[in-house]
């Protein structure tokens, strides 16, 4: 039996096509595409009774701001929310499957999954990417061990902390954590210290802004608070942009007579086929 030729098929799963062009690329010297700069401000706190987490709402392309009023903060489970920094599609693709994989789970089981089980899970799926998956996590939630905290990173490790920071505005956030944050807060002083933190973002980083929300997780409920505070108000314009007519001297002018041409559209004689 003669052997016959065919091309090989690719294996299914994620595509390294573009990572080995950029190293072929890079060897030779030429140019490498850059990669887009993302900004964000997610932040978690582990509090007396639970965890809350919170972000602002600004996606940006680049130096151009793509939605001003972005969701950050992902449905898991119903004990569990998880925050989203990096790429924007990568992040949401990323929580929608590990959700879908946490309710077969419950589904299976009959219980509720614990956080644990969620940050393995996580960390499993972007691991196998080797970091091409661009997707920061914060995730939080409260299971029957209590509440729990964990920041994930594009390369799937993970630590389990009392309270996270992670985005462009990351730094400008945790100052506020680090002089704000102890060991069980009230509910009203941790979503305070949390707001506190974004804002901070807003404030000293270009790739956040807009709005910021902020989900409450507590044992057996968790309370999203889409837009809860505006950091970032648009100011009332001072004086209007309708100047009188003759405001700009006109130098110099040109009429340009154009002849009116109408074109009519004849429709093809229709064949009749026997």
């Amino acid at each position: 039996m003669s052997s016959v030729l065919c091309p090989e098929i690719p294996a299914a799963g994620f595509s390294f096509e573009n990572c080995r062009r950029n190293a072929l690329l890079e060897n030779k010297g030429l140019t490498v595409p850059k990669a887009t700069k993302t900004g964000t401000t997610i932040v978690g706190i582990t509090f007396k009774d639970g965890v809350i987490l919170g972000a602002d709402t600004r996606a940006t392309e680049d130096t151009t701001v793509a939605d001003k009023n972005c969701e950050k903060i992902h449905y898991l489970a119903p004990n569990m929310y998880c925050c989203g920094a990096g790429t924007a599609a990568d992040t949401e693709m990323t929580t929608q499957m590990i959700s879908s994989q946490l309710e077969l789970h419950r589904l299976y089981t009959n219980r509720i999954a614990r956080v644990a089980t969620a940050n393995q899970m996580l960390k499993q799926y972007l691991f196998r990417y080797q970091g091409y998956i661009g997707a920061a996590l914060i995730l939080g939630g409260v299971d029957v061990e209590g509440p729990h905290l964990y920041q994930i990173y594009p390369h799937g490790s993970s630590d389990h902390l009392p309270y996270i920071t992670m985005g462009s505005g990351s730094l400008a956030a945790m100052s506020v954590f680090e002089s704000g944050w102890r060991q069980d807060l009230e509910e009203e002083a941790g979503i305070k210290l949390v707001r506190d933190a974004i804002a901070a973002g807003v404030f000293n980083d270009l790739g956040s802004g807009s709005n910021i929300d902020v989900c409450i997780i507590r044992k057996g409920a968790a309370d999203y608070k889409r837009t809860y505070d505006e950091a970032n108000k648009k100011g009332i314009r001072q004086a209007s942009y309708r100047y009188p007519r003759g405001t700009t001297r006109i130098l110099s002018s040109k009429v340009v007579d154009v002849e009116e041409v109408c074109v009519q559209r004849i429709e093809p004689e229709r064949m009749d086929t026997a």
